[in-house]
């Protein structure tokens, strides 16, 4: 040992004894004031990781594409994946419009049609269609879906400034309200507001909706003879930016596109602060890690122009110039492969400004559109007409009142298709229906677990045990379920049994025990089994629901969900303490509590290892337990319980009556016996399954 060692170990050697003369309360207020320290340093990591993974999508976007024969391979399975993730893969039928116009108003320049249409049975769109008088048909149109304007009569009131130019200068037009700011709303902001994040386990975006209602907009204007199909134009600021760039993205007809204040990268939004000010239309469950310059790119040779202001908060410089530079190399490659001028079909324009359209954003977008729909490079000045004056808001209106059995009011709730979920009739139907589910949770639910090793870098920390340690082995540890980012675990083993132990892993959340040790619950079990303590990430104290909002948020950007990254941590713990510890066990058994009890199913699912489940009063849908990408598309938890059987599944519940489909499942694989109903934990580890009489018969419901 050289003198620094020597130094350093004596040095803490001293610690330690000043410590231990120290009075009790003085130990312990140093002790909590470590462990808030180190609580608060691991949740830092973790976030820190998030941010790492969001900046790691954006510096790799597009990188590997080099050729214009790559970008063709690549582009049809970047749409399939986009039009996955906004819910429209499949695409929803296209059943008849029902549009009608409700009212006509005659203006000295162009005519006005209100009209309302369903994009699907029930839905409605409520929309305002102008037509020039001096204007020969058929003739070019331009569709203008607007942001987020709160009005009782419709977002179409608020951008009137923007689009009126059109129909006085020539251009058809179609203003299409949007999801949440329409005459009939429906709700916009369920996540980052309402804490629906079953929206998340679905998969659904309102940015899915406004896509459709804008793609079934341009089958409306297909039946319009006084519209050229062929020259149409899309633009719109803020979210109707967003719109315009997803619905040029993933429908052809989309001749040319302007986005005003609307493009971003993810990395940037993160890294700047952003998410929690953005609404949940402007992104997507991101379970492909796709990030936005890939969008633009597959607008791509299409005529797309960027607009961004220099001084905008939520969707800043440095966020769009990537996106556009990124784009901009894809457009090249057309160029490249043919003699078009591809490189000028997508163009940055900035101002000094914020989020807004100056009159310079506005002189682009009518410059692009006359040069891209009209062949010209601008209108003429002599015949150019100045925008008409705004309507006022209620003469846009174009129904009286909302129809009562309209959709829009949950279509958050019923857009994405969920199968219906019955037992097979036979074992081998169950098997390959098993199979489905299983791959589908590790390609797509978890498909971004780690596939690479990633060592546990073990630290042990300084901590008594309190009174567990004249019961058992006490040990405090941090171990590292991803690079950067610890986990804690406090570990306890039986002082005298040898050989290979059951081993039970407590999944802990904030509102578990709130101090250590409070082992009351399981002191019976320590003499004959282990017992892992796990807080995974984003446990160790209840969060506020403007905290918790931004990191279920920010791990949807990376295909991720606060609880699918906690079932990562599980499924490590169990790997650390048998190849890290070397502990030999006979059994490992999975607890928590309401949504960790649900982390732990999952783990077990994921890990044969694990032979038992035990959750206390779980819930048995994820419209109400923990958001998991997308999951609620295929299955939901009394299904996936049923994929355990025959491993052990025990309820601990006074009067749980749910679990029907997992106990039928249960039943099919000949396995009722092991789904169990207990009054207690020790009762849960300590049955012995084989010899206890079945908690629950073929004909029985499950009731305890």
């Amino acid at each position: 040992m050289n003198v620094i060692s020597r130094t350093t170990d004596c040095g803490l050697s001293g610690l330690r004894k000043i410590f231990g003369i120290l009075p009790n309360c003085l130990q312990g207020a140093l002790k909590q004031r470590r462990d808030d320290t180190c609580l608060r340093n691991r949740h830092n990591l973790s976030i820190i990781q998030l941010k790492n993974a969001c900046s790691a999508i954006s510096d790799s976007c597009l990188n590997e594409i080099m050729t214009f024969t790559e970008w063709q391979h690549k582009q049809p399975i970047l749409r399939r994946q986009l039009r996955f993730m906004l819910g429209l893969d499949p695409m929803p039928d296209r059943t008849p419009l029902h549009a009608t116009t409700t009212c006509t108003m005659e203006r000295p320049a162009y005519r006005v049609e209100k009209l309302v249409f369903e994009s699907v049975p029930g839905l409605y769109v409520t929309a305002n269609f102008y037509l020039p008088h001096e204007r020969p048909s058929p003739m070019p149109c331009i569709v203008y879906l607007n942001g987020h304007w709160p009005s009782l009569d419709g977002a179409k009131t608020g951008f009137q400034d923007r689009y009126l130019w059109y129909p006085a200068n020539g251009f058809a037009l179609l203003v299409i309200d949007p999801v949440g700011f329409g005459e009939v709303p429906g709700v916009h902001p369920g996540m980052n507001r309402l804490n629906h994040w079953h929206w998340l386990s679905l998969g659904y975006t309102p940015a899915g909706v406004e896509v459709w209602n804008a793609m079934r907009a341009l089958d409306w204007l297909q039946t319009r003879p006084e519209v050229d199909s062929s020259r149409i134009g899309v633009t719109g600021i803020s979210g109707g930016g967003v719109m315009t760039q997803f619905l040029a993205a993933l429908d052809d007809r989309v001749t040319v596109a302007a986005a005003s204040c609307s493009t971003y990268t993810i990395g940037t939004q993160v890294a700047f602060g952003l998410v929690p000010q953005q609404c949940d239309c402007t992104f997507y469950p991101n379970l492909f890690r796709i990030d936005f310059p890939e969008v633009l790119a597959l607008i791509a040779p299409r005529p797309l122009l960027i607009l961004g202001g220099r001084k905008d908060p939520i969707f800043p410089p440095a966020g769009f110039r990537e996106a556009y530079q990124r784009a901009k190399r894809i457009y090249g490659l057309f160029e490249q492969s043919s003699s078009a001028e591809s490189q000028s079909r997508i163009r940055l324009v900035e101002s000094g400004q914020g989020h807004t359209d100056p009159p310079k954003f506005l002189d682009e977008t009518h410059g692009w559109m006359c040069r891209e729909l009209l062949g010209q490079s601008k209108i003429d000045p002599c015949s150019e007409v100045l925008s008409p004056r705004p309507e006022s808001p209620e003469s846009l209106r174009c129904i009286e009142r909302c129809p009562p059995s309209a959709l829009n009011y949950h279509i958050h709730d019923t857009w994405i298709r969920r199968p219906s979920l019955v037992a097979p009739t036979t074992h081998e139907d169950w098997l390959r229906r098993k199979d489905e589910l299983l791959n589908l949770l590790r390609t797509r639910v978890f498909g971004w677990f780690p596939a690479t090793e990633i060592p546990f870098k073990t630290r042990r920390l300084t901590a008594s045990g309190g009174y567990t340690r004249d019961f058992a082995i006490f040990g405090e540890y941090e171990f590292e379920s991803e690079p950067g980012v610890p986990v804690m675990v406090r570990l306890l083993t039986p002082r005298d049994r040898r050989g290979p132990v059951p081993f039970i892993v407590w999944i802990k959340g904030p509102e578990d025990h709130v101090t250590f040790p409070d082992l009351d619950e399981f002191i019976p079990l320590l003499r004959t089994h282990a017992l892992a303590i796990i807080t995974p990430r984003f446990a160790n104290q209840k969060l506020s629901g403007r905290d918790y909002a931004c990191i279920e948020r920010t791990a949807a950007l990376v295909g991720r969900s606060v609880a699918s990254m906690q079932v990562w941590d599980v499924l490590r713990t169990v790997a650390w303490m048998t190849q890290d510890r070397g502990l030999q066990t006979s059994e490992i058994a999975v607890y928590g509590r309401g949504n960790f009890g649900i982390v732990g199913l999952y783990a077990a699912v994921i890990n044969e290892l694990i032979g038992h489940v035990i959750l206390r009063n779980p819930p048995t849908t994820h419209f109400d337990g923990p958001a998991l990408p997308t999951v609620l598309r295929d299955t939901d938890i009394e299904e996936i319980a049923g994929t355990l059987a025959k491993r052990r599944l025990t309820l601990l519940s006074p009067t749980h009556s749910a679990f029907g489909l997992t106990r039928r499942l249960y039943d099919l694989c000949n396995a009722s016996a092991a789904l169990q109903c207990t009054m207690s934990l020790p009762e849960a580890v300590m049955a012995d399954v084989a010899r206890r009489k079945p908690a629950l018969g073929h004909s029985e419901e499950l009731k305890c």
